[in-house]
Formats: C-alpha cells, structure tokens, sequence
C-alpha cells in the first residue's frame, strides 16, 4: 500500500491564496485609486469636498440598482430593463404628486409597482425557462414606451418644498441622502449575500442550479425574487433621480442598464453566475462614476466622453480577467 509523504506548506502560498481568491477584486481596487490619481492631477477641482458629493450624489442610483444587479447576475440571469423601469417610475411618480397624491404615498405606490414587475419579469423567465435577456429585452421597449405615453414625451415637474426634494437633494449628517440610501442597500446586499441562508442559496442556483434544485432549494423562487429586487432597486433609483431634478421625464436613465452591469462585471462578478462580490460591485460602481467625473473635470469633448469611457472600462476587466486567472493558477 502506498503512502503520501507529508510535505510542508510552500512558503508563500497563503499569500497566492489570498490572491487568487480576492485578485479580480484588488485589481479594481488598484484601478480605482489610479483612476482617482490621474484625475487628481489633471484637474484641480477633483480632489474638494464639493466635487466628492457631487460624485455620490450622481453615484447613489447606480450603485442601489448595481447592488440588485449583482444577485441577478450571480445567478445567471440578467436584467436589461432597469434603465426603463427607472424611466418609469420617474415619470409616474411625478405625475402622481402632480394629481395631488401625498409624495410618502406616491413612492410607495412606485416601489411597489417596481417589485411586481420585477417579479413578473423573473416568474415569466424561471417558470417558462425564457432567458432572461430576451424577457427583459422586451420589458425595456414596453416601459420605455409607457413612460413616453405617460408624458407625451415632456418633463413633468414637481412642486418644490413638499418633502420629496429632500430625498434626491438635502443632507443628513453632511452626507448626501441619495449616497446615505446607497449605503444602507450596500450594507443589507452584503449582509444577505455573504451572511444569510438567501444569499448561499442565490450563489448555489448560479453555480449548479440543478443540483441546487436536486438539494431541495426553490430555484424557480429563488430566480424570480432576484428579479423582484432589481425591480424595487430600479423604483428606488427612479425615485432619487426624480427627486434630485425635480422632475419626472420618460428620457431619464438613458443607457442607465449598460453602467449598472458594467459596474457589476467591473467589479468581479461572473457573467457565468455562481460567483459575486458586493465589495468589488461597490469598487466598480465608485470607478465609473469617477471616470465620468474626472473626463468631464479636465474639459475631455463630450463626443469623446463615451469612447474613452467604453476602453477604460473594457482594458480594466480585461486585466481583472488576466490577473484572476495568473493568481488562479498559481494557486493550483
């Protein structure tokens, strides 16, 4: 009978463990900062504490709806009508106050709307087995459309000084309350995804979702609830843009679903579900927002804005991808 000798563990290997399980992550991370340093000495102004509020301020509805994202990418699926559910909501909100309904209630009213298309869309993908790209390709024109119809393509705007305001433009503590709610949905995706019983479960359906559902999990349920959150997600966001601008218009969120899962791939989460990480959404959420921001500062041309944007964002995922395999392999 043959026998393993015993080996010590390599010196470094712990170090090349680390690595390989948080590269994609401190790849970003390291982007990010550069990203920062670069924009910090071409222009004087990005560095204050006014252009730093501003950046969370835009920042907050993509990183509330980029959190959602990350569930629903983590299992496979993918949501493209956030940009139009937000355009939505936008609109409806708006006009809803407009017709004289108390703000707390018209919100309420939009969140719950935002859920149940959400879930509609994610019970008609998981219960009919339709990729969830086709039945959210075809909700992104529906409520595109609807909203349009809503507003006869006009800003609806929204009567100052009501309450609502304060949710897109006032200050809690000298923090934004747009990038307060961000964090709060931040800290409860990270909790539920890395913590709780949900979270594993998510992960496991995106990894092997026969086996998941072989174990005895709900995976038709568990599929259709992601969805379900990119749907209040997506409410949320239209909620704080509509609240910010003071106004409900149906051409808000333009190109809003291509930063979100952007931010969301940027950041390391698998395309191929079963893998996430909301710190690494949070990085690649950050660094979008600051690479708009900084382009903008040094005076880039407008027409140039979204070229420069689309290679930066694609060299950084390529060498996230490159890193996270050298240390996956050296792991081995």
């Amino acid at each position: 009978m043959s026998t393993t000798p015993y080996t010590e563990r390599e010196f470094g290997s712990r170090s090349r463990d680390y690595f390989a399980n948080h590269a994609q992550v401190l790849s970003i991370a390291g982007f990010f900062v550069g990203c920062c340093v670069v924009f910090a000495l071409g222009s004087n102004t990005f560095l204050t504490t006014g252009n730093a509020l501003n950046v969370l301020r835009q920042l907050a509805p993509i990183l509330v709806v980029a959190i959602a994202m990350t569930f629903v990418i983590t299992t496979g699926g993918i949501d493209l009508s956030v940009g139009s559910m937000a355009a939505l909501t936008n609109a409806l909100v708006a006009i809803l106050i407009q017709h004289g309904v108390p703000w707390p209630a018209a919100m309420l009213t939009i969140l719950a709307l935002g859920g149940a298309i959400g879930w509609l869309q994610g019970w008609i993908s998981a219960s009919q087995a339709i990729p969830s790209f086709i039945v959210t390709l075809a909700t992104m024109s529906t409520l595109r459309g609807i909203a349009l119809y809503s507003t006869k393509g006009f800003s609806v705007p929204i009567e100052s000084g009501t309450g609502f305001d304060f949710i897109g433009t006032g200050m809690l503590f000298d923090v934004p309350v747009p990038a307060l709610i961000a964090v709060i949905v931040c800290v409860l995706g990270y909790v539920y995804l890395n913590r709780g019983r949900y979270g594993r479960r998510v992960v496991a359906v995106g990894a092997n979702a026969e086996a998941a559902r072989r174990a005895g999990m709900p995976t038709l349920r568990i599929k259709s609830s992601v969805f379900l959150l990119t749907g209040l997600a997506s409410a949320a966001a239209g909620l704080i843009l509509a609240s910010r601008l003071g106004s409900g218009s149906s051409n808000a969120a333009v190109g809003f679903e291509l930063d979100v899962i952007a931010a969301v791939v940027l950041g390391g989460t698998s395309l191929m579900g079963g893998r996430a990480t909301i710190t690494g959404t949070i990085l690649g959420s950050l660094t979008i927002a600051v690479i708009g921001n900084g382009l903008i500062l040094m005076h880039i041309s407008p027409f140039f804005t979204q070229i420069i944007t689309g290679v930066i964002i694609l060299g950084a995922i390529w060498l996230n991808t490159r890193m996270f395999g050298r240390y996956k392999s050296s792991k081995k």
